[in-house]
């Protein structure tokens, strides 16, 4: 069911509240990426020019709910709006009960996690945020996956509940990638664990062409094909289903292509004496750290060959330069593949920006759970709810 957007509604004149996740690292109170908040700067721009009144809010970090803490404040994303905005973005403390904007065409809103009852859908809470405005909009794709007053419980209760651009240039983006994707489609999946990306393996590995995995993940499927990893992160208890992916695969003559060599070394730690070695050498006491050379021409001949490319996670512990390899030789050749390419993730948009190739990205998720939810097929639950709203009002008219 088709749902309202911020474009489809008038603006001018009325009060608009804009979920946005600015949910940045930041080192010593600076942002250290800010490409969450730049990603939201079109909407906020479209708000404006439309004649609204705007208020931003959104969560940073994890602080004991309902406390104020200037370890998770606001203040250095209001910095950073108003140099991007090149206008001064006020940061309002104590909005909540209602405030007054004055001349402000554009306000900040506090740490929506200093609200009692943000995490839980608090119904009063959410009320509260209704009350604010004639419009939500919700463009926070990021947090899209979560039900919280911010996101899910205030669309019940707002005047008017829209999505805006940015969430709707995410769901066009992953849509294109699962729907009808120009084939080969080959998906790289890094990470440590299988549990958490089970989900997601088991969505791709029927509807790509080639499933490149990395990381702890790799590990495990190559101890399922009864390999010995050392010491290596792996789930004994996940061989059945990495045995499981793989039958999956070659079903649809799809590709798993698993690690040749891999780099180990004893430990985790700059410096570290590191070794290739082919997987069928590997030492009771050594732990694999990234992909090999050979694996590498391996996985790059499967990226050349793309016409979709879908990027979650790196393949290697590409924090440390000696583990860093074969990470950047796949940002490279995904740079220099002219496919479609989408990547997200968190640590994804970490080897992005080290390998300083996001020009060379279709498009770049700023979601990380909501990123997966979609990508394992699930409905988002923001969507979810505006889908209900809507049908509630055409019933009622």
């Amino acid at each position: 069911m088709p749902i309202p957007t911020m474009s489809d509604l008038n603006l001018k004149g009325k009060r608009i509240l804009i979920r946005e996740d600015f949910n940045v690292p930041l080192k010593n109170g600076e942002i250290t990426s800010d490409l969450r908040i730049r990603a939201a700067i079109p909407t906020i721009k479209q708000a404006l020019k439309g004649g609204g009144k705007v208020m931003l809010m959104s969560h940073l970090g994890r602080p004991n709910e309902g406390m104020y803490d200037e370890t998770f404040s606001l203040l250095p994303i209001a910095k950073q709006l108003t140099k991007l905005l090149k206008m001064d973005i006020p940061l309002i403390s104590n909005w909540i009960d209602g405030f007054n904007m004055g001349d402000a065409p554009l306000v900040l809103l506090e740490n929506v996690r200093f609200n009692h009852g943000e995490i839980d859908n608090n119904v009063e809470l959410s009320k509260k945020m209704a009350a604010l405005c004639d419009i939500f909009v919700m463009d926070a794709f990021a947090t899209s996956h979560r039900t919280e007053s911010s996101t899910y419980g205030i669309i019940k209760h707002a005047k008017e509940a829209c999505i805006g651009p940015l969430m709707i240039s995410e769901l066009e983006a992953l849509n294109k990638i699962m729907e009808k994707p120009a084939r080969p489609v080959v998906a790289i999946v890094g990470g440590s664990k299988v549990s958490t990306k089970l989900a997601l393996l088991d969505s791709l590995v029927k509807k790509v062409d080639a499933l490149i995995i990395g990381g702890g993940i790799a590990n495990t499927f190559l101890a399922a094909e009864g390999y010995t990893v050392g010491k290596s992160l792996y789930e004994a208890d996940l061989i059945d289903e990495a045995e499981r992916l793989t039958l999956e695969a070659k079903k649809r003559n799809a590709e798993i292509p698993l690690p040749i060599d891999v780099i180990v070394a004893e430990r985790f730690a700059e410096g570290i004496e590191s070794y290739v070695r082919l997987v069928s050498q590997i030492d009771d006491n050594e732990k694999i750290f990234d992909v090999g050379p050979d694996t590498i021409k391996s996985f790059l001949s499967l990226i050349k060959k793309a016409k979709t490319i879908l990027w979650n996670g790196p393949i290697g512990a590409f924090e440390i330069e000696e583990f860093s390899h074969g990470t950047q030789a796949i940002a490279k050749a995904i740079a220099d593949s002219k496919a479609f390419k989408v990547a997200g993730g968190g640590d994804t948009l970490a080897a992005i920006e080290k390998y300083r190739i996001s020009s060379k990205i279709d498009y770049i998720s700023t979601g990380g759970g909501a990123f997966l939810t979609v990508l394992e097929g699930k409905k988002l639950p923001i969507i979810t709810a505006l889908e209900e709203r809507t049908a509630k009002n055409e019933k009622v008219t």
